[in-house]
């Protein structure tokens, strides 16, 4: 039976927060195959950057079950969808800040040892608490249905349970606000060590031939440093504030247009990391818009191959060697 209180999802919702998760979903897969296929592009940031996106492709399945579904009561499925993108939403914010602390180690501390030393705690504190915290809260029964009151029609901590402000906490927001404090310190101070550096080298650039391109690059860099945290928090905060007027009781909670943010909030992570570290880098951009242009023009020459075949009687149909093949790539 639905809860009297919940807040209904309209169909164009569902299909905006659907498209979000296959942005993401995409995103995501983008980003591990990538890393997967160009073995030169496999940095440790980057590979962080992969965990991070495993936690995000994840979350983009189970809450595109979720939003689809529309659940109505704790069934069997819904605890399971729940159990699932809680932990893959609380990897994400760990990995989040995972990355951030390595990276200001690696730039700021200029110690990649220690950095590098810290990827397997990373590790048991990225999968191994989310985990610990999603058996708990599924082994006490509180994941269930929550009537959209902190969700977009999938399930979460079930809105019945008496003690489900403390089990939201622990599932989510508590790192979420506490991400919310993390990131921009640490990128802020990434950023003015940058430019502590750039200072200090500024009157050497007009003799160097490759200044120009050393200062585009770390204009991006110095661009990406900025927008880390503020697109996290512009995604994520829809999220924090229904959960904040939920604990008011607020009829502001279920208002479509917050219902709508927080649905594609939660769910674009995966699609936004693609567009900052795969499709705004250039090396990878670069490398993805040969792959499509190689595909495009073997197709193209396999079409001129067939009709070659069907106009002149006597050619093989598989061509020369080479003829459109991986050589011309």
């Amino acid at each position: 039976m639905a809860d009297e209180n919940e807040t209904e999802v309209y169909a164009y919702e569902q299909v905006l927060i659907l498209i979000s998760c296959v942005l993401s979903f995409l995103g995501s897969t983008l980003i591990i195959c990538t890393y997967v296929i160009w073995t030169d592009l496999r940095t440790k940031p980057r590979k962080l950057l992969v965990y991070l996106s495993v936690a995000d492709l994840l979350s983009a399945i189970s809450y595109s079950y979720g939003v689809g579904k529309i659940f109505k009561s704790n069934t069997w499925d819904c605890v399971l969808q729940g159990a699932i993108s809680t932990f893959a939403n609380t990897s994400s914010f760990f990995w989040t800040v995972a990355i951030a602390v390595y990276l200001y180690i690696f730039i700021v501390r200029s110690n990649q040892q220690l950095a590098d030393s810290l990827v397997l705690w990373f590790h048991i504190i990225s999968w191994g608490l989310p985990l610990g915290i999603t058996v708990a809260a599924v082994s006490l029964q509180k994941i269930g249905y929550d009537a959209s009151e902190v969700s977009v029609g999938w399930c979460w901590v079930s809105i019945h349970a008496p003690d489900y402000v403390l089990w939201m906490l622990l599932t989510g927001k508590i790192w979420e606000f506490a991400a919310y404090l993390t990131l921009p310190v640490l990128y802020i101070l990434i950023k003015k060590h940058i430019h502590r550096a750039h200072a200090a080298l500024s009157e050497y650039r007009p003799i160097l031939a490759t200044s120009s391109q050393a200062q585009s690059r770390s204009s991006m860099a110095d661009r990406k440093m900025t927008l880390i945290p503020i697109i996290f928090i512009a995604l994520r905060i829809w999220s924090s504030l229904r959960f904040l007027l939920l604990l008011m009781e607020s009829p502001a909670v279920q208002s479509p247009l917050l219902v709508t943010l927080h649905g594609i909030g939660n769910t674009f992570q995966g699609a936004a990391n693609c567009i900052m570290f795969a499709l705004c880098t250039k090396p990878v951009r670069s490398r993805l818009l040969a792959a499509v242009c190689c595909c495009r023009r073997r197709r193209a020459e396999s079409g001129n191959a067939d009709t070659s075949v069907h106009e002149t009687p006597g050619v093989d149909a598989a061509g020369p060697r080479g003829w459109g093949g991986e050589e011309d790539c």
